[in-house]
């Protein structure tokens, strides 16, 4: 092993703005170290940090989030209620199902739920 995931970092224009929103998401307290540099401690994971860059977002994420919840349709009014944006309509699949949102600043993250294990049964 080299190592520990230290922090998760996003690119962004409003550091103290996305720390904002994903402490409403995850929990935890925003942190504004400077006018370029925020961040949240989400209770139980790692740490997410937001830096200021002078380019705005011009592409899909590489990488994204995939928040565990217990009702994707109540977490989706709740996370657009918070500023998110919803990307299409709720996918479901045998893994699951999983709602495409947008945080403030475009990036694309996901609210999830595993597939019911009755459904499953039901369909064997």
């Amino acid at each position: 092993m080299l190592g520990r995931i230290d922090e998760v970092v996003f690119d962004c224009t409003e550091p103290l703005l996305l720390a904002t929103f994903w402490s409403t998401v995850l929990g935890g307290d925003p942190v504004r170290r400077s006018d370029s540099w925020a961040y949240v401690d989400p209770p139980g994971w790692t740490r997410l940090a937001f830096q200021r860059v002078p380019e705005a977002k011009a592409v899909k994420n590489r990488v994204h989030l995939d928040v565990l919840v217990d009702d994707i349709g109540v977490a989706t009014s709740a996370a657009i209620t918070m500023g998110a944006v919803a990307v299409g309509g709720v996918v479901s699949d045998t893994a699951g199902s999983f709602q495409v949102l947008l945080d403030p600043e475009g990036n694309e993250w996901c609210v999830v739920r595993p597939p019911d294990p009755g459904l499953q049964a039901s369909q064997e």
